[in-house]
């Protein structure tokens, strides 16, 4: 009985001890919370808080004073004037620096524009998108000088009211005459066979610099007289390097001036058989036009042309279309010739008694040559 009873009360016991043990536990957590809850925040990773800034400046404000705090208030003033005029003067020596440094990396082309995806399709000549509005439109469009040009030059180099197809114009006004004269003139003439290069031997004998592109020649390059000759055509896309021919190159514009190290054309004169519209909607959306002063251009409208698709109305909206995006580019309208020998098919049709083929003249007037444009600059420097 005895064994027993020890037993129970050693039970007992540990039973209190462990139940005393768990609300001491209890009583530590509690307490702990409180304490958590009721304690101001601490400070993060060692930083003052704004308490305690406030007390210190409390503090120091109460052990130095009033005077000593207005002297140290103006110190502290007066020196971020100093740092403020020493920035201020630094910035001025960094800019001055950035002004006298060439600029590095300039663009390759920036005379050119940037380039664009699509041309801007102008509306309908008409509700009804018939191709005789379209034509009528069109038509009227290129048969309607938009300059005047008090000198022109033909094919046989015959100023005044010519006959001959090709012509440019020599006013005075636009910036030709002065090139010829300062033996800065260039000439680009694209064709097919071409056999009648008057009009450029003038312009070769009056101080341009003539190239004649044509595929058909033997030779990559010659220079024949005063002029030069290159196996070369002009296209609205550059060739693949996979399927590229090695007898001849067909390049953009953009490629070519690239290639010969050349900025401005003069006069671009190109009969392209049909493919003019392509490649003149390449000059727009690359803004090349930029760098031509006179344009010289045979276009063929018994069909649509390379790669022109759509009905008949919409391919003469597109040819419009076109021809205003030159507009837009500066380029005016001063001469049109039609050979009255041609046949009488505008689309496979006659309408309007359209001619097939016209030649066109246009003169930039907002052209500007890279060389006046450093001349001016040498000037002024």
């Amino acid at each position: 009985m005895g064994m027993c009873r020890e037993k129970v009360n050693v039970g007992l016991l540990l039973r209190l001890a462990a139940l005393l043990t768990a609300l001491c536990w209890c009583i530590h957590i509690v307490y702990l919370e409180i304490s958590w809850q009721s304690s101001p925040p601490p400070s993060a990773l060692g930083h003052p808080t704004q308490h305690d800034l406030n007390r210190d400046q409390q503090q120091t404000r109460m052990k130095h004073g009033p005077a000593e705090e207005q002297k140290k208030d103006f110190e502290s003033r007066t020196s971020y004037l100093h740092a403020l005029i020493q920035d201020g003067q630094v910035r001025k020596q960094n800019v001055d620096k950035e002004q006298l440094l060439p600029q590095c990396c300039p663009p390759l082309n920036p005379h050119r524009k940037a380039l664009r995806w699509h041309i801007n399709l102008q509306p309908w000549a008409s509700e009804r998108h018939s191709l005789e509005d379209e034509a009528k439109r069109f038509l009227s469009y290129i048969t309607t000088p938009q300059v005047t040009c008090a000198s022109i030059v033909n094919n046989d180099a015959t100023t005044g009211a010519s006959t001959g197809d090709w012509a440019v114009c020599l006013d005075p006004k636009f910036s030709i005459t002065h090139r010829m004269e300062s033996k800065n003139c260039r000439v680009y003439s694209f064709g097919l066979g071409v056999d009648d290069h008057s009009l450029e031997h003038f312009l070769a004998r009056s101080g341009c610099e003539v190239h004649c592109f044509d595929p058909s020649l033997e030779q990559p390059h010659l220079q024949k007289a005063e002029m030069w000759f290159h196996r070369i055509s002009i296209d609205w896309r550059d060739p693949s390097p996979a399927i590229a021919s090695k007898r001849q190159a067909s390049k953009k514009l953009a490629t070519i001036l690239d290639d010969f190290g050349h900025r401005d054309v003069d006069v671009l004169k190109a009969d392209m058989e049909s493919a003019e519209w392509k490649i003149l909607e390449n000059l727009v959306l690359e803004g090349v036009l930029d760098s031509v002063g006179q344009l010289l251009l045979e276009l063929h409208l018994h069909w649509a042309g390379f790669e022109v698709a759509g009905d008949d109305p919409s391919v003469v909206r597109y040819w419009f279309s076109l021809l205003k995006e030159l507009e837009r580019a500066g380029f005016r309208l001063f001469r049109v010739h039609s050979d009255p020998s041609t046949p009488r098919l505008f689309l496979h049709k006659n309408i309007l008694n359209a001619s097939s083929a016209y030649t066109l003249s246009w003169v930039n007037v907002r052209w500007k040559p890279s060389w006046t444009a450093h001349k001016h600059k040498k000037l002024i420097f």
